[in-house]
């Protein structure tokens, strides 16, 4: 079978390359990426420009240009792991293609929505990134243990901040039906669907400019110490807070 040219498509902070089929769905996605990053820049002092979006039909494509990907979908939940689906790096994402997102999508509510918000996801690892020292891009061996250890943070925010959250409510019912009781915050391996729950609380209660705030913590501080400072109450109430608030996700 004969291989689809690669071409690219350009918005005023983007290009986007993909196959010469998938024209239209590039244009849409760096439109949404143009409104997503004019969101962002209200929110935080300034957001990265001149990315560029890569598209991959197909998910062992984008697997090979990321290696560190399968190995963070690897030690995630099974609840999870559909919905790594792109991936970053230093002015750059790469992201399934819309028809391989919906190709990804359980079937159930809320999966396919979640999917196709991937783009903004990663976009918003690169804005994170760029306001908070301690995490990546660029990835390297100790910088992805970093972001291991900060994963409630990293994947939390973009997740909240991509709109992604209200959507993985079943992907949330599913794991804590088959997983041990989550920790808090999240461990690595909850950190992409149950990460974003703390700074959605965190939103509900104090406000977006707290659940930004919290997006900026100093690496170096303690989760717990960032936590107990965003939410302005003690650890052991907010952890039990926050397993309510699962459950109401839940129901």
């Amino acid at each position: 079978m004969p291989s689809v040219p690669w071409v690219e498509s350009f918005s005023p902070s983007f290009s986007a390359r993909h196959d010469s089929s998938q024209s239209d769905d590039a244009a849409r996605m760096l439109d949404d990426l143009e409104v997503f990053r004019a969101r962002l820049g209200r929110a935080f002092a300034s957001t990265p420009g001149e990315v560029t979006v890569v598209m991959h039909p197909r998910p062992v494509a984008l697997a090979l240009a990321h290696p560190w990907l399968p190995l963070a979908r690897r030690l995630s939940a099974p609840a999870a792991r559909r919905y790594y689906a792109g991936w970053f790096s230093e002015g750059e994402i790469h992201v399934l293609a819309p028809g391989a997102l919906r190709a990804r999508a359980s079937g159930g509510e809320g999966s396919t929505e979640a999917l196709l918000l991937s783009p903004r996801h990663e976009y918003a690892h690169l804005v994170i990134g760029a306001h908070n020292p301690g995490l990546p891009p660029p990835f390297r061996p100790r910088s992805f243990r970093r972001y291991l250890r900060l994963a409630w943070l990293a994947e939390g925010a973009a997740a909240w901040l991509s709109g992604q959250v209200p959507h993985l409510r079943p992907a949330i019912a599913r794991r804590l039906r088959e997983g041990e009781r989550p920790a808090f915050p999240p461990a690595p391996r909850d950190a992409l669907i149950l990460g974003g729950t703390v700074f959605s609380m965190l939103d509900e209660e104090a406000g977006p400019r707290a659940a930004v705030a919290l997006a900026r913590a100093i690496p170096a501080e303690r989760p717990e110490t960032a936590l107990v400072h965003a939410f302005g109450r003690p650890f052991a109430e907010l952890s039990r807070d926050w397993r309510d608030y699962l459950d109401e996700l839940r129901a």
